[in-house]
């Protein structure tokens, strides 16, 4: 098998970093997404007097959300960008902590 120059091992450490922190934040996006709306489906199917009063307070964080069938695609929305910035900051902090360990 042939050496990789120290270069070459550079740009494919460096595009495995990268890859990282894009697949962390895929996967908390999807994760995010998916509970908030199937958490959402759950509620309205249970239906009752008042459906999903607490959860019903996300709407003063995401507005245009409301615990019904279209409210749970616009929680899919607002849950997978929030997932996906969250997910991206820990593969940003992984790649920082993992860079200053490898200096030492």
């Amino acid at each position: 098998m042939p050496q990789l120059t120290p270069e070459e091992t550079r740009d494919l450490r460096r595009a495995v970093r990268r890859l990282n922190a894009q697949a962390w934040g895929v996967s908390f996006a999807v994760l995010f997404g998916s509970v908030l709306f199937v958490a959402t489906i759950v509620l309205v199917l249970k239906g009752g007097h008042t459906v999903g009063q607490h959860l019903g307070l996300l709407a003063v964080y995401f507005p245009g959300y409301r615990v019904t069938v279209g409210g749970a695609f616009v929680g899919f929305i607002y849950g997978f960008v929030l997932g996906y910035a969250l997910g991206r900051l820990i593969g940003f902090v992984y790649n920082l902590i993992a860079a200053t360990q490898r200096r030492k």
